[in-house]
């Protein structure tokens, strides 16, 4: 997510955190670069301009070009004016009094929307709601089936529409049977096309007119690029909505569909996809979003996430292990475990400040496979061997390699990485706090 973007930007910033002071020359050549950055990054042209003539504005005033630390200065502009860019602050679900309060997805097809009806539904369920869930897309096969064999995964109501091949009577009737069994919120999945057609605009129109829905979600592939902005600009024109959720998100390197949404249809993104899993969807947040953007990484959501992932009582314990250094090969396959429950490694590691730049980062970043080789790995070692690396010499690293179906240089890779994160994660527990209250990173 973003990851072209970031590295350029990392990169023009460097330059200018170079120099001693800056000129308005100076800072007219960072913004040519930054302008053809967000271009590449495919972000709106007109949205593109914008945003360098307000930085320009900004950037080239007295209190930058006087100032200790300009380049700094500059980056902080720029951080300021990319939340701006993206709504300011999160824009928050609303349900309205009605109860149930429908939530309304509408979209294209094949942009997530029935996952993302699922995962929405999570996510208000951890509220305290009571989430019902319907599918009114009659169209595409085995549509209903996937939305009833998610949310049950979830534990969530689901309306049985019978048969039924009438959308608008299926939501209609969704929404009483809702009402009767307690739900406070239900979840209207509709039925997408390849292209909005008059047929599609007018059923969604009925639906919103008898259920009157206290939101209506946008729901667009990331991957479209501006695409997806054309298309909710056209949605909001004939349907109305109040917001966008982007999916695939993890998916797409560029992000100049998030950055121009906002300013082009003026409708704020509230959640991003990121990733298949239910657990896979966040609440937007511009801020979070921009200091992701700039290689700034994102402590607030990475904690979020370890909260819902981690035993609070496992955390305490595993502090402790780490700061008497006892942390063994056992501890680093629970903790792999774990953080594989947060998303994948490399976005997780990349919230950590400073750690997207680490050279090593790659290497400690393994995929599915990789894991299910250091599990074997680990395995296969002795009880003393898990609990003291330093026994596992060269001939133990070849009986553990025939053991685990693996190869010494497996082991070899294993061991390199489970030190690696041993002396990180010593590092952070010894001086971190405090280090990342005064804005210094050990790592």
């Amino acid at each position: 997510m973003f990851e072209n973007l970031t590295d350029k930007l990392d990169g023009i910033f460097r330059k200018l955190k170079g120099r001693g002071r800056l000129d308005e020359e100076n800072i007219q050549a960072a913004l040519k670069e930054i302008r053809m950055a967000l271009l590449e990054a495919d972000v709106n042209f007109r949205v593109v301009r914008d945003f360098i003539e307000e930085i320009r504005r900004r950037a080239v005033g007295q209190e930058v070009l006087e100032s200790i630390t300009p380049g700094q200065q500059v980056v902080k502009i720029v951080h300021d004016r990319l939340i701006e860019l993206m709504g300011g602050v999160s824009s928050q679900l609303k349900f309205g009094s009605r109860i149930p309060a429908p939530i309304m997805l509408a979209g294209l097809q094949g942009c997530g929307k029935t996952t993302t009806a699922v995962k929405l539904a999570r996510l208000v369920a951890a509220q305290g709601k009571k989430v019902y869930l319907v599918s009114a897309d009659v169209y595409r096969p085995a549509a209903m089936e996937q939305l009833k064999v998610l949310g049950r995964q979830i534990g969530a109501g689901i309306f049985d529409a019978a048969g039924s091949q009438d959308p608008i009577a299926i939501c209609v009737q969704a929404v009483e049977e809702a009402r009767r069994n307690g739900y406070e919120v239900i979840i209207v999945d509709t039925a997408g096309r390849l292209a909005i057609d008059a047929t599609m605009m007018d059923e969604l129109k009925r639906i919103k007119a008898l259920i009157h829905p206290a939101e209506i979600l946008f729901v667009a592939d990331a991957m479209t690029g501006q695409d997806a902005v054309n298309v909710a600009g056209r949605f909001d024109e004939l349907l109305g909505i109040d917001g966008v959720i982007m999916t695939k998100m993890d998916g797409d390197a560029r992000g100049g569909a998030a950055l121009s949404l906002k300013a082009v249809i003026g409708k704020p993104i509230k959640f991003i996809g990121v990733g298949e899993k239910i657990e896979a969807l966040e609440v937007f947040h511009p801020e979070r979003m921009a200091s992701r953007i700039l290689g700034m990484g994102d402590v607030l959501t990475l904690v979020e996430k370890a909260r819902e992932a981690v035993d609070e009582r496992e955390a305490r314990a595993l502090e402790q292990k780490i700061r008497k250094n006892e942390f063994t090969l056992d501890d680093f396959r629970s903790q792999l475990t774990q953080i594989r429950k947060m998303g994948p490694l490399q976005d997780i590691l990349g919230m950590i400040p400073g750690m997207k730049k680490m050279k090593a980062l790659k290497e400690m970043t393994p995929d599915e496979g990789e894991l299910v080789r250091i599990g074997a790995i680990i395995d296969s070692m002795t009880r003393r061997e898990r609990q003291n690396h330093l026994l596992i010499d060269g001939s133990r690293r070849k009986r553990i390699a025939r053991g685990s179906g693996t190869t010494v240089q497996d082991v070899n890779r294993l061991l390199k990485n489970y030190i690696e994160m041993r002396k990180m994660m010593r590092r952070i527990t010894q001086g971190g706090i405090k280090s990342m209250r005064r804005g210094n990173f050990p790592f």
